[in-house]
């Protein structure tokens, strides 16, 4: 790989809970927090990799006190989340120095596996932006007004579900993510896309799960 240098955002969340008095982020599998599981993923790759973990501002004093009352010391910058995704990616990328491969992955799917996450670094140095999909195995109808119907079947092979990490050159994102905001950027690859660059997709990997539901966990439980 040319580029210099590695940095993953980990998206913490907005704060939603499953029915817990805790963020879904802090919940515990196997005695550690879905956080925390997630970011040794790619702690564990072995690459000087600068972590940049954005959490709403009122939750960052309790993660401090997690990681020093758990003695959990691996490096990484806190930062404060934004209003959207958009505007918390935007603030964790004033870390970001030129040259790098950055990787923007959900605090919520702890179950990636390295191999995975290796593939995608290795895809991304080479075409620049990479997200990871995977095809739609329901069928699927999309509600709408035609001839007052209430909805109508649509081609599934036409679609793909988008997981993260998604990777980027640092120049491509950050020079995407000087845009305003708008409600069309649902990801990173809506913003970069938007600004002009061309999305590269790749097989995805079926159990990158991201964790929604008490139902989610349940299953990244069994599979941890």
């Amino acid at each position: 790989m040319n580029r210099k240098s590695y940095a993953v955002i980990v998206a913490g969340g907005k704060g939603e809970r499953m029915g817990s008095a805790l963020p879904k982020q802090f919940l515990e599998i196997g005695g550690k927090p879905i956080l925390r599981l997630t970011m040794e993923k790619f702690l564990a790759l072995g690459r000087d990799i600068e972590l940049i973990v954005v959490l709403p501002t009122a939750q960052k004093e309790y993660w401090k006190e997690y990681c020093r009352m758990s003695g959990f010391r691996d490096k990484h910058i806190l930062t404060s989340g934004g209003i959207t995704r958009f505007h918390s990616v935007q603030n964790a990328l004033s870390y970001v120095e030129d040259g790098a491969l950055v990787a923007v992955h959900d605090g919520v799917r702890p179950i990636v596996s390295s191999s995975f996450l290796e593939k995608m670094f290795v895809e991304a140095s080479e075409k620049k932006a990479v997200i990871p999909v995977m095809p739609v195995t329901e069928s699927l109808r999309e509600y709408s007004d035609f001839e007052k119907i209430g909805s109508r079947s649509v081609d599934r092979s036409r679609y793909v579900t988008v997981q993260t990490p998604q990777v980027f050159h640092s120049e491509i994102l950050k020079e995407a993510y000087t845009q305003a905001f708008k409600p069309s950027f649902t990801d990173d690859a809506s913003v970069v896309e938007s600004a002009g660059y061309e999305i590269h997709m790749v097989p995805g990997e079926r159990w990158n799960l991201k964790i929604t539901t008490p139902e989610d966990l349940y299953l990244a439980e069994k599979l941890l």
